[in-house]
């Protein structure tokens, strides 16, 4: 019989994150790819130690990295030293390499929530009633701050400034690979993660392809957060491509299937 393949599957279960239980989405995910993969557990510090003895590693509910960037570097370098397969794969431009990716999609002209990290290019931030202030190494909203305006000494060190956007209500959607599976909004702007299903249109889509597509992962999933003018437009707000959490648990039982599908479909993918 062919032996099956080997999945380190890299969660942080005790991680404890607002509004959502991660550990939940793991159990259940991990439950169902048993089905094609033999898969074993580690918490992500571990993963620099266990990694060489797998076929391939999936990086999920990680938590940030900021709580164990000394371990996670470890690991990013042994992957790519060795070529081991990582799903995400650790090609991608987004959070995976922090916030910089913001100013590159400003400067590109993308449809994002303008973003500078100079004090010299504070003059492009349009008027706003407040600033947003964020680490280009954060994550789940760590170090965030908000301002009345922007300060050139705010700017000292890995800072990025942003305006505060009057945003109709968020929208999330979520890629396998290249492909959409399915996507979320919070329709209450101060409920972040009190999320309901979202029917896009061929406009929106459109509008989250162009980040899927601007992006180098072939193998992973990706999560699209973007933000509601009151204009009507979209304006981006993360591309996750390092451990996006999924709220599975909202999705009706097909819709979930078909994602645990398309999941081991990609996994099989990347150790092909």
């Amino acid at each position: 019989m062919t032996a099956r393949p080997r999945v380190l599957y890299v969660t942080d279960l005790a991680y404890e994150a607002k509004g959502r239980r991660y550990c939940d989405e793991d159990i259940f995910l991990t439950s169902r790819l048993r089905a094609d993969f033999d898969i074993a557990l580690c918490h992500p510090g571990d993963a620099p130690a266990l990694m060489d003895a797998f076929d391939a590693v999936v990086v999920r509910n990680s938590g940030p990295v900021l709580t164990h960037q000394e371990q996670y570097d470890a690991f990013r370098a042994r992957a790519l030293e060795t070529g081991k397969p990582v799903h995400n794969q650790l090609t991608g431009k987004a959070d995976m390499r922090g916030k910089r990716y913001l100013l590159d999609l400003t400067a590109a002209g993308y449809p994002v929530i303008p973003t500078v990290d100079r004090a010299e290019d504070l003059h492009r931030l349009p008027e706003a009633a407040g600033y947003v202030l964020k680490p280009k190494a954060g994550a789940d909203s760590i170090g965030l701050r908000f301002v009345p305006r922007v300060e050139p000494a705010d700017l000292t060190g890995d800072v990025l400034a942003q305006p505060r956007i009057d945003f109709a209500y968020e929208v999330s959607f979520y890629f396998v690979d290249h492909d959409f599976q399915y996507a979320l909004y919070a329709p209450h702007p101060d409920r972040r993660w009190a999320l309901e299903r979202y029917e896009p249109t061929a406009e929106d889509l459109d509008f989250a392809r162009r980040f899927i597509d601007w992006n180098d992962i072939e193998h992973g999933i990706q999560r699209v957060d973007a933000c509601r003018t009151p204009e009507g437009g979209l304006l981006l707000v993360e591309l996750e491509d390092l451990n996006p959490y999924l709220s599975l648990d909202l999705l009706d039982a097909p819709t979930r299937d078909a994602f645990v599908d398309r999941f081991a479909k990609s996994l099989h993918g990347l150790l092909a």
